[in-house]
């Protein structure tokens, strides 16, 4: 059945491939969506067996305001799940306050 499902257009719901990094700009205070993708994107990790032990990611992000690089570094499991994430020259936010500054920002303009 399942075969004739994709056939004909029927799709199961898919884990999306993405994780969305919201960060603010400490300088400037800029808020800058970034997507990357857990397949594509992420370094592999490789244990004392070099079998992969992980995955890490290192994200320079540029905001359109004050042009100051932030850097971010990230840390994943086997499984691509996230376990630590740091930055420098700027803050993770959440999905909500980057929408709350966008909005802010398109208000002033």
């Amino acid at each position: 059945m399942n075969f004739f499902r994709r056939l004909f257009g029927g799709q199961a719901q898919q884990e999306d491939p993405a994780l969305h990094l919201y960060v603010q700009c400490s300088r400037c205070g800029a808020p800058v969506h970034v997507r990357v993708h857990r397949y594509n994107d992420l370094t592999v990790l490789y244990d004392d067996n070099e079998s992969v032990g992980g995955y890490h990611l290192r994200k320079e992000i540029m905001d359109a305001r004050c042009f100051r690089l932030m850097y971010a570094e990230l840390t994943f499991d086997r499984k691509r799940n996230e376990i630590s994430r740091s930055i420098e020259g700027g803050e993770f936010i959440t999905q909500e306050t980057y929408a709350q500054l966008v909005a802010e920002q398109a208000r002033s303009v």
